[in-house]
């Protein structure tokens, strides 16, 4: 018999980006009975609302991937707001799981948590050695203390709750809104539109000399089925791919898929975040054998090709 038959499964942001194909693997995998609540439905702000979620869709497993997100402007903008709602919803999901007595619980964490000077390639030791990148800090330590909680109830009350912590994401489906999407998306929309336009330039922020890694979405969605699967420990996890690119070398890259031929200019009183990052993902492969599979030239393909077909959709969502 497969892991998931008869499981009753609740994916938190199963509507969103991650979370959608999330659900499509879970599908894939055999998994009949899949939850996908709506804030509109459960706030899961609210403690009485997360325990009216487990009452109702009485799961045996929670894979919490909800979260209020942002690149490096809007987590500017909203530093309380980030801090205070993916804290309230993480807190209250688990401590509503301790409650319910749920099989398992699987948290989706940020690489926004690490110090800002881990040394590359992140490991997973060095989690707790120094305070995050201060334009995001506020969300990295809202969802470290995540962790805190289900290290802290598997020790108190036997809870079986994994954490898993993903590298910066991409793929189809993502948020394209220029207001609140990350690098990957916020750069294809500019060079797409400015490509339509015939603009002479694209402006882009920072210097360009920060590195970063990309997952691409199915290959995360994956890793967190297979490690729901057979990861069974307390220790966080890195989820990435092992390929560390500057931000300049990456618009270059989506500059020539999507055939815009201007320039880039560069705004330097723009933060660059993070100076540097990129994971070590030894631990995902010897706990439950997953790698990435995607080259980024090649999710980034995909990608755009996506936000060609659907560019309406995506710059209405």
């Amino acid at each position: 018999m497969s892991f998931w038959t008869n499981k009753r499964v609740v994916v938190s942001g199963g509507g969103g980006f991650l979370g959608s194909f999330v659900v499509e693997k879970l599908r894939a995998a055999g998994c009949g009975e899949i939850t996908v609540p709506r804030s509109a439905q459960y706030d899961l702000r609210e403690k009485s609302e997360a325990l009216r979620l487990y009452k109702d869709a009485r799961p045996d497993i929670f894979i919490h991937l909800a979260a209020v997100v942002g690149g490096i402007g809007a987590n500017r903008i909203n530093p309380g707001r980030f801090f205070y709602e993916n804290a309230a919803m993480g807190l209250n999901a688990i401590e509503a799981a301790r409650i319910a007595g749920i099989e398992k619980f699987v948290c989706a964490g940020t690489i926004c948590s690490y110090p800002k000077f881990t040394a590359v390639p992140f490991r997973e030791e060095d989690f707790w050695n120094g305070y995050p990148e201060e334009t995001n800090a506020p969300y990295g330590l809202a969802k470290k203390m995540l962790l805190v909680q289900l290290q802290a109830y598997r020790q108190q009350y036997g809870m079986n709750g994994i954490y898993l912590t993903p590298v910066n994401l991409y793929g189809p489906r993502d948020n394209f809104d220029l207001e609140t999407s990350h690098v990957i998306p916020a750069l294809i929309r500019k060079c797409w539109e400015a490509k339509q336009a015939r603009a002479p330039e694209v402006l882009a922020w920072g210097t360009g000399s920060a590195t970063r890694e990309f997952l691409y979405v199915e290959d995360a969605a994956e890793a967190i089925v297979l490690a729901t699967e057979k990861y069974n420990k307390p220790d966080l996890v890195n989820l990435g791919c092992g390929e560390e690119i500057s931000v300049r070398d990456l618009l270059e890259q989506i500059r020539s898929l999507v055939g815009y031929e201007g320039t880039i200019r560069w705004d330097a009183t723009k933060p660059d975040g993070q100076p540097r990052r990129c994971l070590d993902t030894s631990r995902a492969v010897a706990e439950f054998g997953w790698r990435a599979k995607t080259p980024l030239r090649e999710g980034l393909r995909e990608t755009i090709q996506w936000f060609e077909s659907n560019a309406r959709l995506a710059m209405r969502a």
